[in-house]
């Protein structure tokens, strides 16, 4: 296994992400990756932006931002701290190191400042590339080490400052390669061994003493010895280097657009979450299973999955008395409770049934699943009912890897309701125990359910984080499935398009931001929600509120909707029916609607609407 495939697991791709288009500004090490991106990917055009000492962007990219997907910044090392760090050991007293390395940080911040010029500019998605720490001693002595004298210390300092900064860009995030060279093994690739500490570059194979090396750099004449080929002294993995940068870029893209992203991991419990079975072999007085390694490491995971906004829950073929009893004696030591694990369904049903009854319970498509399970039997019988779910654990030592690494399961930034989501669904399940035995009128007038407006009117504003990550993962209620870009958005805006999200609240939960309804002049062009709230007559009583408001902003006349069908959207097939709205049309898979002049849509008369507030 390649540092790449190791680092960054492909076990959950569904959707292949080739990129097309990107932008790389940087040093000539920068101008290495493009080459060799275009090497591992040749359908990509990269195009490259020299950025070194104290140069400024050109006034616009090469190509139209709207181009690119991203851009990718590597900020050079030595122009930061300057070839003054040649000299540095020798720095004898505290107020010259400091002044040395304020200077490091001064150039830095210099450098992020004019090389996201772009990302400000046009809020285009940035990685900043860290830097590779040197791999030897860098200190004049031992005593010294990992103090302001040792240059690994100054450049690990300055990776956590670059970091820091990347923080306050919108859409940009740091890429830290140290991990990948630490990974790989620095001494494969890293020219420290020949060159400057702050160089920060490569070992080429076409160096002096390749095999297929141009005359200009074969071994000196005259030498008493000849030198050793470079290539035999150092055993060079330059080009698993670049796959696993590029790679990296692919894994930040997929995260930050949530491609395939898993909102629930469904595991089992015998041979997967523990060694063993739990009414074979936990008898009392009995020491087997040994639990170091795996399982604990997969309980570390369920914690992380869960600080994601990532849900965890349980299905396997047991007692439930004998579960709840003997847990706390299995796992040990007690990293991980039967409470943190949310509708687990423990009974000797079919497994298939009972993730498909998990999935219903969190209002959640199999594809946006991961069923976790040692026997392939069940994995394949769980595949085979419920079509795009992700099914995983044949090899428990690379389950753990593969939930906490793969891009799948990583979040750009995590919001309130990503954050809330576990206490939402239980609310929600409250929800629906409370309905039985009711009446649906009487239920929903008991609700008290409130939604609030909020107009986006900027990419920098803060509900926006939360309106790109809904617009971009929902399936089910998305009336065209449309994904949007930054672009798109502040191009949208531009055209005079409006963006209102909504937040909705009930007796039991306060859901939060749950849906968003794109217009434009007398068309509502999208309808985005979340499942969470399907059910409650909330999205009537929206587009009753937004036809208030087309009406109020441009005056009566017709209204136009539309649904394009999409494999998963048929939760909102009848959205507009619903609410009021005359069929049009209904052309190859697309159905047009539309709410005449002389009309009203739809009301819900149980849910109270607070007004937009301006963005």
């Amino acid at each position: 296994m390649d540092t790449k495939d190791f680092l960054f697991p492909r076990d959950l791709e569904v959707s292949e992400t080739r990129l097309e288009r990107i932008l790389v500004i940087g040093s000539c090490l920068a101008e290495a990756y493009k080459k060799n991106f275009i090497k591992i990917n040749p359908d990509l055009i990269c195009d490259f932006v020299l950025f070194n000492n104290a140069a400024k962007l050109p006034n616009s990219p090469p190509s139209p931002i709207e181009s690119y997907q991203l851009q990718y910044v590597q900020i050079p090392l030595r122009n930061v701290v300057s070839d003054a760090i040649v000299r540095v050991g020798e720095l004898a007293d505290e107020a010259q190191v400091d002044e040395f390395y304020a200077m490091a940080v001064r150039n830095l911040d210099q450098f992020v400042d004019a090389a996201l010029e772009y990302n400000v500019k046009y809020g285009i998605l940035t990685l900043v590339s860290g830097f590779i720490v040197p791999q030897g001693h860098t200190a004049s002595n031992l005593h010294v080490v990992n103090t302001d004298l040792d240059i690994r210390y100054i450049i690990e300092n300055l990776n956590a400052h670059l970091a820091s900064r990347v923080r306050e860009f919108q859409n940009a995030y740091f890429a830290n390669i140290e991990m990948i060279a630490a990974s790989l093994g620095k001494r494969y690739f890293l020219d420290d061994s020949i060159a400057f500490y702050s160089h920060g570059s490569l070992l080429y194979k076409d160096w002096a003493g390749h095999e297929r090396t141009p005359y200009w750099t074969a071994p000196e004449r005259g030498r008493v010895e000849e030198i050793t080929p470079l290539w035999q002294t150092y055993e060079n993995r330059t080009d698993e280097y670049f796959a696993a940068v590029y790679r990296q870029i692919v894994f930040f893209y997929r995260a930050f657009h949530q491609i395939d992203m898993v909102k629930v991991v469904i595991f089992d419990l015998d041979n997967t979450l523990w060694r063993g079975q739990i009414a074979e072999h936990y008898q009392p007085g009995q020491r087997w299973p040994y639990v170091d390694g795996w399982p604990i490491g997969l309980w570390e995971a369920v914690h992380h999955l869960k600080a994601r906004g990532i849900l965890t829950s349980i299905a396997s073929k047991n007692d439930l008395d004998l579960v709840r009893e003997r847990w706390d004696s299995v796992v040990q030591p007690p990293f991980v409770k039967f409470s943190d694990f949310t509708n687990p369904q423990i009974n000797w049903l079919p497994k298939a049934e009972n993730v498909a009854r998990i999935l219903a319970d969190f209002s959640l498509t199999p594809s946006s699943a991961v069923f976790v399970d040692d026997n392939p039997v069940e994995r394949e019988s769980v595949r085979a009912a419920l079509p795009g779910i992700r099914a995983i654990g044949s090899d428990p030592f690379v389950t753990r890897r593969i939930l906490l690494w793969a891009p799948e399961t990583q979040v750009a930034r995590l919001t309130t309701e990503s954050r809330n989501r576990e206490t939402l669904i239980k609310k929600q399940i409250e929800r629906e125990s409370d309905r039985s035995g009711v009446s649906r009128e009487e239920f929903l007038a008991s609700l008290g359910a409130t939604v609030t407006f909020v107009e986006i009117g900027s990419l920098k504003q803060v509900e926006f984080t939360r309106v790109f990550e809904l617009v971009n993962k929902t399936n089910q209620f998305n009336t065209n499935g449309k994904r949007w870009t930054l672009q798109e958005f502040a191009d949208y805006l531009e055209r005079g398009g409006r963006v209102l999200s909504f937040l909705v609240a009930d007796k039991y939960s306060d859901y939060g931001l749950v849906g968003i309804v794109f217009i434009m002049g007398h068309e509502i062009t999208q309808y985005v929600m979340s499942c969470r709230v399907l059910g409650l007559d909330v999205e009537v009583a929206v587009v009753d509120h937004i036809a208030e408001i087309i009406r109020s902003s441009h005056g009566y006349g017709r209204i136009d909707a539309s649904i394009v069908h999409t494999a998963a959207n048929s939760p909102c097939r009848e959205l507009y029916t619903k609410a009021g709205f005359e069929t049009a049309s209904s052309v190859d898979g697309t159905d047009e609607y539309f709410l005449a002049e002389d009309r009203n849509p739809a009301s819900a008369a149980h849910v109270r609407i607070v007004a937009a507030a301006a963005g």
